[in-house]
């Protein structure tokens, strides 16, 4: 059994969308769970029309006009029948979302926010399911929320680990056992019913979560490009792809802002010693880089992370106490009240230094919350730079000439917030 995952780039437009029923095409007869993103950058337009809604602002429903005009393009694009059950399924999805759209906005806008940027992998797993049956590739459609059991933290929630193992090995896997069944990434559902999210890209997440509760012999994260690469393409033209990584490389990677996996994909994986595949659906039968077990191969290599839009906050108390034990636990209270990732930290004996991502409405109610104590300095447009296996050529290169505002080694691995 596999579970297959497809991020907003191979579902972006109709031609997109085509190429994935040609990928599964290759795997016809075998048992495969579809993980689908929202189409292409859709879900940046449904959270301009979810805070538009909870703001209750004027041309709210331009934003919805453009949300389902974009998704009838494709639609249009792919020659869905318009007459038949399925298109009625897509629609009635949208009368939904209009629905929701007319009633008054919760107070709580991470609440609001899930209720309707959720709607952007509905609309994606319903159009794909539909494709798919009408090339001939049969599949059934399944709604996420019915198996993925969460707490009530809007927008980041945890999983219920037990209920949601239970519900997919008895619920989904005899179903996927069957036929190939084609669901939701980044979404659940709580106690009270209600959707929640898993976290911004999180629909690898998901695909992991599946493959736990399946005990999905590999997972596969189909991208736009060939494999983990040991830099960002697009930052570093000489980036070179990794032919196999471990667990823990995988897991350091992503926390430390490498896109092409979820930070939180991959312990799910190992614990049950589930093989990652990353391949490009552009080039199907190309080998990718496989994340397990297995020894790298390309263990030598330097892998540069570059996190750019960062903030250094340095915190000092106004009382002149130092920054031990009791200042310390009040600072990472604030910080996890209002859900603000430390990416990296370093501690002194009068102040507290931090980089995080530069999240304005976070970083407000943050500022907010220590000033009455606290004297803050904050540095902004920084970049956050995690590199391993590096050398003194690397670093010259890498800098080039910046400053350097804070700097951390380990044995193996060098950070630097640089401006």
């Amino acid at each position: 059994m596999k579970v297959f995952k497809f991020g907003g780039a191979s579902v972006k437009n109709a031609e997109a969308v085509k190429n994935v029923g040609e990928v599964l095409k290759q795997f016809g007869g075998e048992e495969v769970l579809v993980v689908v993103s929202a189409m292409g950058k859709s879900t940046n337009s449904l959270e301009l029309l979810a805070k538009a809604f909870y703001e209750q602002k004027t041309g709210l429903n331009s934003f919805y006009k453009e949300v389902k005009s974009f998704h009838h393009n494709i639609i249009k694009g792919l020659l869905i029948d318009s007459q038949s059950h399925t298109y009625d399924d897509i629609e009635n999805l949208f009368i939904e979302l209009e629905c929701e759209l007319e009633g008054v906005p919760d107070e709580n806008f991470d609440k609001v926010y899930d209720q309707i940027v959720s709607y952007g992998e509905m609309f994606s797993s319903r159009i794909l399911s539909a494709y798919l049956n009408e090339s001939n590739i049969k599949n059934r459609w399944m709604d996420s929320q019915n198996f993925i059991s969460t707490d009530n933290n809007y927008r980041e929630a945890k999983v219920d680990w037990e209920i949601t193992s239970n519900l997919i090995s008895k619920k989904l896997k005899p179903i996927v056992k069957k036929q190939m069944v084609v669901t939701q990434g980044f979404i659940g559902r709580n106690k009270e019913n209600y959707t929640v999210t898993l976290g911004r890209e999180g629909s690898d997440y998901s695909a992991a979560i599946f493959a736990y509760g399946l005990d999905a012999e590999s997972v596969t994260i189909w991208k736009d490009v060939a494999g983990v690469m040991n830099a960002d393409p697009k930052k570093f033209p000489n980036a070179i792809k990794i032919d196999a990584i471990s667990y823990p490389m995988a897991i350091e990677m992503a926390y430390y802002g490498a896109t092409v996996i979820h930070p939180k994909t991959i312990q799910p994986l190992q614990s049950k010693q589930i093989p990652l595949y990353v391949k490009s659906f552009l080039d199907p039968k190309s080998e990718g880089t496989i994340v397990g077990n297995s020894v790298q191969k390309n263990n030598v290599l330097p892998t540069i992370i570059s996190k750019g839009n960062q903030l250094l906050i340095s915190i000092c108390s106004k009382d002149f106490s130092f920054i031990v034990e009791d200042n310390l636990s009040k600072i990472f209270n604030a910080f996890a009240l209002h859900k603000v990732k430390i990416n990296l930290m370093q501690n002194s004996a009068i102040s507290f230094s931090v980089c995080v991502d530069n999240e304005s409405e976070k970083i407000n109610k943050l500022k907010a919350a220590l000033e009455p104590n606290y004297s803050l300095d904050i540095n902004e447009g920084l970049e956050l730079l995690t590199i391993t296996n590096y050398s003194e050529e690397n670093l010259l290169e890498l800098i080039n000439g910046k400053p350097i505002l804070i700097e951390q080694k380990t044995k193996n691995t060098l950070q630097m917030v640089v401006g």
